[in-house]
């Protein structure tokens, strides 16, 4: 049997474990740089617990991957030396033929987002100010991920400090989206995302304050996973939610939610089934009956993924909140721009001022302008919305709409002034899609949602209500059984012309 036809026709891994050692292992040992990285992660980690493939011929597959691709899409950086990873795949190897096995992820190659720190890697946050900033401690949900088994490659690429659906900073430059490198891979999980796509990573993580697991899981197409903010997060309650939380991405939901169990606080998502989708009722909320503007295409593709999903029996309506769009911006923006006086000091301090970000400094400038009243009143108006979304939650079982109110963009612009003819008044209105979730501290899943003529890939949201993540996540399972938008590869290139 030939290694590629055995990956393109989805054969399992299972029926190996019946055949000889010494056969299974010379069966997997060919053509295995060009095919081992179009291993979904859950299918990797099962043939290296089997050694039907070694840790190190995995680590070569994806190096070599890497060292193609990886200049022109930018994904990864801060990257750990070759021979350093290959030496530690032997001692992956070595500890697994003596049956200590790591985890689930053991000896797998994997990419933290640089706004978290691995220690003895650079943690830039992609800011000048911490260019040369040396990790001395990992974090918690690093600690996690290296409690499985992974080996950790280096970065993924974010924003500055993680501001704005577009990955660039002024340390590595941009990253390109995996179905065109010319075009942003979102963010600001764009290095996971598109290290995903391009199939550089088998699994990646990252973190939602606006749409940063949604967003460029769409500009991908790959899934992203907002949680409620209790699952990953230990601060914070259900009553007191916070406006981010880290989460998992995949390449497809299964390996997602294999990422969650790690990353959680408790590991509960195991054995989850598709939905039956029959009865389901969901709540189309479009464009909030006009208040958000669409770039030309992405509604037509999500309805017709609507058509889909009323295809295989759920029942459908166009549904409005009863809320003010512009209450909820306005508490967005007040709420998320009081978060910023924790950066104050960089702000007040003349040798790193000059340092942040144009959009980070309007930021802080923002917050220092707020009155304790308006704080005071976004956390009202964010009380009525949790209200707000049970009343919806009790008529429908899901709520969805767009992902982002527009394609991939040029990765030269730092982000749209204007959709559809309508100008967007600050650096982040154009995601305002996103707030509707992140406000809610619900559960919010990007599925992919298909491509527009150009090749630009879009997705839709799924909103639960807040601790129904279990649901989501078997009702993303369902839609990717009706729909074939993930089989759907990027031809990858190698350097840009």
């Amino acid at each position: 049997m030939n290694r590629r036809n055995f990956i393109k026709k989805g054969v399992n891994l299972g029926f190996l474990s019946t055949l000889p050692l010494s056969y299974s292992c010379s069966l997997f040992s060919k053509e295995l740089p060009a095919d081992i990285t179009a291993f979904n992660a859950v299918t990797l980690s099962d043939a290296i617990r089997t050694k039907k493939v070694s840790c190190v011929e995995v680590m070569n597959a994806y190096l070599k991957h890497i060292n193609q691709f990886n200049p022109t899409y930018n994904a990864i950086v801060s990257r750990v030396s070759d021979d350093i990873l290959l030496e530690e795949a032997k001692e992956a190897d070595a500890a697994l033929a003596k049956g200590d096995y790591w985890g689930w992820m053991h000896g797998m190659p994997h990419a933290i987002k640089d706004l978290a720190p691995v220690k003895g890697m650079l943690h830039t946050s992609g800011s000048p100010m911490f260019a040369n900033r040396i990790a001395e401690e990992d974090s918690v949900l690093v600690q996690k991920i290296r409690n499985q088994g992974a080996l950790f490659i280096g970065k993924t690429n974010t924003p500055e400090f993680g501001l704005g659906s577009q990955t660039y900073n002024p340390i590595f430059g941009a990253t390109g989206s995996a179905y065109n490198p010319k075009l942003t891979a979102g963010g600001s999980s764009g290095g996971a995302a598109c290290g995903l796509g391009t199939h550089m990573l088998p699994a990646a993580e990252g973190g939602d304050m606006m749409g940063s697991l949604r967003n460029p899981g769409a500009f991908n197409n790959v899934v992203g996973f907002r949680p409620s903010t209790t699952v990953v997060m230990s601060e914070g309650n259900a009553e007191e939610r916070l406006l981010w939380t880290s989460g998992p991405m995949g390449r497809n939901t299964r390996d997602l939610i294999q990422l969650l169990n790690t990353v959680a606080l408790q590991p509960n998502f195991q054995n989850l089934n598709p939905l039956n989708l029959k009865g389901v009722k969901i709540g189309w909320l479009r464009d909030l009956n006009g208040y958000l503007p669409f770039e030309s295409g992405i509604l037509d593709l999500c309805e017709n993924s609507l058509n889909k999903i009323d295809t295989a029996g759920a029942n459908i309506e166009l549904a409005q909140p009863k809320f003010s769009p512009a209450d909820l911006w306005f508490c967005w923006t007040t709420l998320r721009h009081h978060t910023r006086l924790n950066m104050l000091e960089f702000y007040e301090d003349p040798k790193t001022h000059d340092l942040l970000k144009p959009e980070l400094i309007w930021e802080i400038e923002q917050a220092l302008s707020l009155t304790e009243k308006d704080v005071q009143h976004a956390k009202e108006i964010r009380k009525a919305w949790y209200g707000e979304l049970d009343r919806l939650f009790r008529s429908y079982d899901f709520l969805l709409l767009p992902t982002a109110q527009v394609f991939p963009f040029s990765k030269e612009t730092n982000w749209p002034k204007q959709i559809n003819g309508r100008e967007m008044d600050t650096y982040h209105r154009w995601m305002e899609v996103v707030i509707i979730g992140s406000l809610g501290g619900i559960p919010a899943f990007n599925s992919p949602t298909g491509f527009d003529p150009s090749g630009r890939p879009m997705g839709i949201q799924v909103l639960g209500k807040f601790g129904s993540d279990k649901k989501v996540l078997e009702f993303a399972l369902a839609y990717e059984q009706i729909t074939d938008y993930l089989d759907r590869r990027p031809e990858l290139i190698s350097a840009l012309g």
